[in-house]
């Protein structure tokens, strides 16, 4: 194998066997030790690839927020979709929630690579005010902001707190189709964020 494909596959498995170690322990509960071992490396090798176990943390969410940009893809004018599509992403893959919210936990002020994540965000925002136009009440950048983060609020959190879901669905969310069925009001719920105060009260 040539050195350079070596390299990329040694330090893709350190990225994977990180993610799940980070995912299931967070930045001060994952062992470096764990990590080498699942990967089939020496602990020099993470040290040398990504220099500390914070950087390799902060590069497994680089990674998994890319991923996830990638498979779900810019917001659109329709939301009750997109609601939905965020909401199916997070119920395969849960790793990135479990990320997110070590990493809140984690980091008191300013985020690794906060400024690329931040322009990321505007460029969602921009997509999505560009998309409704004139169609919905949306009518600035900063009602598209706050509409953006409301809409995943509404798609992530049975995925985010399971325990809040069963409190208030009980058995409900756990029935057959009781999965379909939460899925389909977060998308009735999606589209009245931005119907016409005509359409949200017929």
């Amino acid at each position: 194998m040539p050195r350079t494909e070596h390299l990329v596959g040694t330090r893709a498995l350190l990225l994977a066997a990180a993610r799940d170690e980070f995912a299931a322990h967070g930045m001060g509960g994952a062992r470096v030790g764990r990590i080498a071992e699942q990967a089939g490396v020496s602990k020099e090798r993470i040290y040398g690839y990504f220099g500390s176990k914070e950087k390799l943390f902060a590069a497994v969410i680089s990674e998994a927020l890319t991923e996830h940009a990638t498979l779900l893809g810019p917001p659109s004018a329709d939301l009750a979709e997109y609601a939905g599509r965020i909401y199916d992403l997070h119920r395969r893959d849960p790793h990135l929630l479990r990320l997110m919210m070590w990493e809140a936990l984690y980091y008191e002020g300013g985020l690794p690579n906060e400024q690329p994540r931040t322009a990321r965000y505007r460029d969602m925002v921009a997509t999505l005010s560009a998309a409704l136009g004139s169609e919905s009440n949306i009518e600035s950048d900063t009602e598209a902001a706050s509409t953006l983060l409301a809409l995943i609020g509404l798609a992530i959190l049975p995925t985010a707190f399971p325990q809040i879901t069963r409190l208030i669905l009980g058995t409900a969310a756990d029935a057959p189709g009781g999965d379909d069925e939460l899925r389909a009001h977060i998308v009735r719920l999606a589209h009245r964020m931005v119907a016409p105060s005509s359409d949200a009260l017929a």
